[in-house]
């Protein structure tokens, strides 16, 4: 149930104590006998907030010790990017990494400001074209999170996500220097890189941006004060695009956010809650476009339908880019996590190619999308990437802008919305109906749903209809949790990555009330299991 203010601005009485956070940052050491308190590397970096001891100067410090030391061990000997977003603990957290980076002769390379995710991403793949050193890459952010947290994370030379076999050692060998201390500091420093330049110049590689600007159709973009802030102006002016920034504030607060279901404010663009000054707008544009404070993420709005849920943009973007994109390689796959909508498996046999189903997490497309294997991979939490108009990668990280700009691009050369292009794949292939369902969990539930087994699932029958399948793993990757399919429905439980909340997804194939009666019993199901 939805918070009693969720969708209403925020007021003073719900903005974080700026100088509180800041200063608990240095103030509060970390115990290495506490592993509430210790380094833990979930589907995106490490994330935690300054006032409990999870996201402190003593992480960042052994997170980056431990990245050098992977580094030495790997070989890596190129520079480093290292970008940041507007979270009050980014920026201190950006002088921890660079003091350590300083201390141990890495270079660095940054630009002076806020650098979304998707930048240092394509950043890091331009220079390792070229060959020579391989460079690799931090980012300071917790994405989507509240105003109290911050999140590294770290990006290999492949440029996206690291996978678990790196950040494993990695996150074991933080939690050895937050007990040792053994961490080399310096004198911050960076060389000046122009991320923005390099990053919107090559956009044109992946966006058809004339016929955007022929059509004039009006684009308003909102950054939600993250790191695309300064991006999306620069975007409008270089293509001659019809575009307005929504809001230019950069504010730490995050105050002039609306607030989220849970009535938190989080930067969620794939709320309707967190979106809903957008949404409200909505018919003062062709298109409207948010992103997350990393720029990861997209959300959509149309005139017609409001935000659009992100399984049904991520259907219409893969049914749009197979009939536009005729270089892409015949025999790409198409990629998305097992927890997103079965119209995205319709639409891609529909084409047909081969669909790869994988764990939530989008490490697990970085490999097959930075060789070409996959031409487009996308998670029903708004994160998608896909291939450049020559079949090469161009971001192997989630790109929040690039999925935004293709909104637009659908727009201006179909003349119609993403919302309504849906409504037409609905006609073609049928309608679903999906949600998800969060709920409290602390450390020790979550580590019993990461490892649920199907024979801890009694039930045999799932909302009336006999229980098909019960599956822990997906392209031969463990998925941490547990997902039950019947004939017209579907649910997957797992535990968050960066939050202390289990997640429940679900489908019907049937009409809303079924879904809401698989919910539920998915949750006594689930509950049950907790409960041994």
């Amino acid at each position: 149930m939805a918070h009693l203010r969720a969708g209403q601005p925020a007021n003073e009485s719900d903005l974080i104590n700026l100088q509180e956070v800041l200063d608990a940052y240095s103030s509060i050491i970390p115990s290495s006998d506490n592993p509430d308190q210790a380094v833990i590397f979930g589907t995106s970096g490490h994330r935690g907030t300054s006032l409990n001891g999870t996201f402190n100067e003593a992480h960042i410090a052994a997170i980056t010790q431990a990245v050098v030391d992977y580094r030495v061990s790997a070989g890596i000997t190129g520079p480093m990017y290292v970008g940041k977003d507007s979270h009050a603990l980014s920026d201190p957290a950006y002088q921890t990494a660079l003091e350590v980076l300083a201390g141990n002769n890495v270079e660095v390379l940054a630009e002076d400001g806020l650098t979304p995710t998707p930048a240092v991403s394509h950043a890091i793949l331009v220079h390792n074209a070229r060959g020579g050193d391989q460079a690799d890459g931090l980012i300071i952010t917790p994405s989507h999170n509240p105003p109290t947290d911050g999140g590294i994370k770290y990006n290999p030379p492949h440029g996206g996500p690291a996978e678990s076999e790196i950040t494993g050692p990695i996150a074991a060998r933080a939690n050895e220097l937050l007990a040792s201390g053994e961490i080399k500091r310096g004198e911050a420093a960076a060389k000046p890189f122009d991320f923005r330049e390099l990053y919107i110049t090559d956009l044109a590689e992946v966006i058809d941006f004339k016929v955007i600007a022929e059509s004039g159709i009006s684009i308003g973009a909102d950054p939600l004060g993250g790191a695309s802030v300064h991006y999306w102006g620069e975007i409008g002016r270089r293509y001659g695009l019809n575009l307005e920034v929504v809001n230019e504030t950069v504010d730490p607060r995050f105050g002039f956010m609306t607030l989220d279901k849970d009535g938190k404010i989080r930067m969620d663009c794939s709320s309707a809650h967190a979106m809903a000054s957008l949404v409200a707008n909505r018919e003062k544009y062709d298109i409207a476009t948010g992103n997350d404070a990393d720029a990861d993420r997209h959300g959509i709005v149309t005139p017609d339908a409001g935000l659009m849920n992100p399984n049904h943009f991520l259907a219409v973007a893969i049914d749009y880019l197979l009939t536009h994109r005729g270089n892409w390689p015949a025999d790409a796959e198409i990629g998305k996590t097992l927890v997103s909508s079965i119209l995205i498996d319709k639409v891609v046999a529909s084409h047909n190619r081969t669909l790869r189903e994988v764990p939530v997490g989008f490490k697990y497309f970085v490999e097959p999308l930075a060789s070409g294997k996959v031409a487009f991979c996308g998670e029903e939490s708004a994160g998608a990437s896909f291939l450049d108009f020559s079949g090469k990668a161009f971001s192997t990280d989630k790109d929040g802008l690039m999925l935004a700009l293709l909104a637009s691009e659908m727009r201006a050369a179909t003349g119609k919305s993403p919302s309504q292009l849906h409504a037409e794949l609905v006609e073609r292939h049928g309608s679903s109906f999906y949600d998800r369902f969060d709920a409290p969990a602390n450390r020790e539930q979550k580590a019993v749903l990461s490892k649920l087994d199907p024979s801890m699932v009694a039930a045999t029958e799932l909302a009336g209809d006999a229980i098909t399948a019960k599956v822990t793993e997906a392209a031969g990757f463990a998925i941490g949790g547990l997902k039950v399919s019947s004939e017209h429905a579907w649910f997957a439980a797992r535990p968050s990555g960066t939050e202390d909340i289990y997640k429940i997804y679900a489908e019907s194939t049937k009409s809303p009330e079924h879904l809401q009666q698989v919910l539920a019993e998915a949750r006594v199901i689930v509950d049950a299991a907790l409960a041994g």
